[in-house]
């Protein structure tokens, strides 16, 4: 099998007709038939997943992957490559705002670079201000927090070597941030710049945005247990530079210590910086607990195409 195409399906039913056309045209243009594309229904609420087995029933190059309920689209991601069997692998998102005919530009510059990896990265971010301005932003708290640099504007789309993809598959973490693994896998990979486009509105609200970056900066980085060591030494070094003043006050200018306001805005302070700190330190425990149970990312009801 020379090329795998990989997608995963959520709310993807306005898209699969069209997807799967454009993504068969690029492949064949590319290996002729020798191609497979694997579809992977994350639990989607509509009818993604029969028009996905229909497509099974008319073409034996589609496998469609029927995951037991929605585990999240980096989690469904994983799981198309576990069931991709090409010696080049294409992933890209099927909501058609990154084009499957990427795949050929993609291939070429796999050649002419020899690298593993060929990835797309948006010229500009897509969206509204908003949603720019907070993609903006959860790269650079990522890459800050991390230690790692990673491109602000990476897409889902790209083109992978057979080698990359088996060393991605070690990593079998529960909390899957695809980006970083991406990143710390290793071997050459080249950007590609790309122009995504904007068909609908994100699934990615602001709060799963904040989820996300919480789950991948503790994934990644211990940097927020190290900071809680240093935020407390500077509380510390502090509150003695202020006991000595208050001792200094009392005894040479005897002026009587007052201010209640201070002294309970001092015990919000601190009350709230223990109770943040506990739960930096009870987030990375249910990680632990989490890793530890060795539950699997994703549950597989059923296969439906030539790997049934």
């Amino acid at each position: 099998m020379k090329l795998s195409i990989v997608a995963t399906l959520y709310q993807s039913a306005p898209y699969i007709a069209e997807f799967y056309q454009r993504a068969s045209a690029a492949a064949t243009q590319l290996v002729g038939e020798d191609f497979e594309i694997v579809l992977v229904n994350d639990g989607s609420p509509d009818n993604s997943l029969e028009l996905a087995v229909r497509l099974t029933e008319n073409d034996s190059r589609v496998i469609v992957v029927d995951l037991s309920r929605n585990f999240g689209h980096h989690k469904a991601m994983m799981t198309g490559l576990s069931h991709a069997a090409g010696v080049q692998v294409f992933l890209i998102d099927s909501d058609l705002e990154e084009e499957p005919e990427w795949l050929l530009s993609f291939a070429n510059k796999l050649v002419t670079e020899q690298c593993d990896v060929v990835f797309g990265v948006q010229e500009q971010r897509k969206g509204k201000g908003f949603e720019r301005f907070t993609g903006q932003w959860f790269w650079r708290l990522f890459n800050l927090l991390t230690g790692l640099q990673l491109p602000e504007n990476i897409t889902t789309a790209r083109l992978m070597s057979r080698r990359y993809v088996d060393a991605l598959l070690i990593h079998r973490e529960r909390e899957v941030f695809m980006a970083g693994l991406w990143h710390i896998t290793g071997f050459k990979q080249v950007p590609q710049t790309i122009q995504k486009h904007s068909i609908g509105a994100t699934t990615y609200t602001l709060q799963r945005k904040m989820s996300l970056l919480v789950n991948s900066i503790t994934s990644f980085s211990n940097a927020p247990l190290v900071s809680i060591f240093y935020i407390g030494l500077v509380i510390s070094f502090t509150a003695v530079i202020y006991i000595i003043y208050l001792f200094f006050n009392w005894w040479f200018v005897s002026k009587p210590l007052s201010g209640w306001t201070s002294v309970m805005a001092s015990i919000w302070l601190l009350g709230g910086l223990i109770m943040s700190s506990i739960g930096v330190v009870g987030i990375y425990l249910s990680k632990i607990f989490s890793e530890t149970k060795r539950r699997p990312y994703t549950i597989v009801r059923q296969v439906f195409g030539r790997h049934q």
